[in-house]
C-alpha cells in the first residue's frame, strides 16, 4: 500500500471511535451530583452564616492567646493542667466554635457530607447542653442567686492573687456603683487591704469603689479609696459606694433578665436553624448520590 493512501479498515475504525468519545464525555460531563435549587440557596446560606461564626471564634481566640501572652499564662505552673482563667477559657472558646463553624463552612462549600455530619453531631450535642444548662438555672435560681455573694467574697479575698480576677472585680464595681461583696466593709477580709496590713494600701479600698474614680479624662485616681475604711459612713459615703455588689448584680439581673432570656433565645433559634439547613443539605446531597448511582452507565 502507498504512502499518501489509507486503509479502509482504519478509517472504519476511527468513525467507530468518534460516538464512542462523544458517549465518553457526555456521561463524564452529568456524572457530578446536581443540587436543586433551593439546595443550592441552602448551601451558600450555611457558607456565609458558619463564615461569619468562624470569624467570631477566631477573634475570641487571638483576643485569648493575647491575653495569654500578656499576662505570661502560658508558661505559668498554677498547679494543674487547666487553670481557672478567664482568658484561657476565651481561648478555648474561640477555638471551638471556630472549629466547628469551620467544619460547616468547608462541608457546605465542598458538599462533604462527612464535615457536615460532624459539624450537625456537634450542634446538636451544643443545644442538648444549652437545654440541660437552662433547666438547671431555672431550677436552682434561688441558690444561684445565694451563691454570688459568696463568689464575690472569695473575689474580694483573692482581689490581689489573679490579674484577670481583679478585672472582673473592678468592672463590676465600676459598672454597678458598688464596693465589695455585702458591704465596703467586706475589704477588711483582705490581706493587702484590712487595718492590720503594714502596707500603704491599709484600710483603704480599690479606686474601683470610689464614686469619682476618673480625673481628667481617663486618667484614674488609684489613690482615690485610700483610708476610706478608717471614716465613718457618712465621710466614707461621700468618697467610696457603701453597699456590696451582691444586691446590686441580683438586682440586675432580675431588671434584664428578659434581655439575657431573649439572647439566649435567639442564640438557640440561630444553632437550630444551622443544623436544620445543614441536615436539608445532607438530605439533598444523599438524594443526589443515589440517583447517580441508579443512573444507567
Amino acid at each position: 500500500m502507498e504512502e499518501g493512501e489509507r486503509s479502509p479498515l482504519l478509517s472504519q475504525d476511527a468513525a467507530s471511535r468518534k460516538p464512542s468519545l462523544a458517549n465518553s464525555l457526555l456521561v463524564s460531563s452529568d456524572s457530578g451530583p446536581s443540587l436543586s435549587m433551593g439546595s443550592s440557596c441552602v448551601k451558600y446560606l450555611i457558607f456565609l452564616s458558619n463564615f461569619v461564626f468562624s470569624l467570631v471564634g477566631l477573634l475570641a481566640l487571638a483576643g485569648g492567646l493575647w491575653g495569654l501572652a500578656v499576662k505570661g499564662s502560658l508558661g505559668s505552673d498554677q498547679g494543674g493542667p487547666l487553670p481557672e482563667d478567664p482568658m484561657l477559657v476565651l481561648t478555648l472558646g474561640g477555638l471551638a466554635v471556630s472549629a466547628v463553624s469551620l467544619a460547616g463552612c468547608l462541608g457546605a462549600l465542598c458538599e462533604s457530607r462527612c464535615l457536615l455530619f460532624c459539624f450537625c453531631g456537634t450542634v446538636l450535642a451544643c443545644l442538648a447542653l444549652e437545654a440541660l444548662a437552662g433547666v438547671l438555672v431555672l431550677a436552682l435560681w434561688g441558690p444561684l442567686q445565694d451563691g454570688l455573694e459568696h463568689i464575690l467574697s472569695m473575689a474580694v479575698t483573692l482581689y490581689q492573687d489573679d490579674p484577670d480576677l481583679r478585672f472582673l472585680l473592678d468592672q463590676a464595681q465600676l459598672g454597678l456603683h458598688c464596693c465589695g461583696a455585702a458591704s465596703y466593709q467586706d475589704w477588711q477580709h483582705n490581706l493587702y487591704f484590712n487595718c492590720s496590713s503594714p502596707g500603704v494600701q491599709a484600710c483603704s479600698v480599690p479606686a474601683s469603689c470610689c464614686i469619682h474614680p476618673w480625673e481628667e479624662g481617663d486618667l484614674m485616681n488609684t489613690q482615690c479609696g485610700f483610708g476610706a475604711l478608717r471614716l465613718d459612713e457618712d465621710r466614707a459615703a461621700q468618697i467610696v459606694y457603701l453597699q456590696g455588689c451582691g444586691p446590686r448584680l441580683q438586682q440586675w439581673l432580675r431588671d434584664n433578665v428578659q434581655m439575657v432570656g431573649g439572647c439566649t433565645i435567639t442564640l438557640t433559634v440561630a444553632q437550630g436553624a444551622e443544623f436544620l439547613l445543614a441536615a436539608w443539605l445532607l438530605r439533598d446531597l444523599a438524594a443526589s448520590k443515589w440517583q447517580q448511582t441508579l443512573r444507567p452507565s
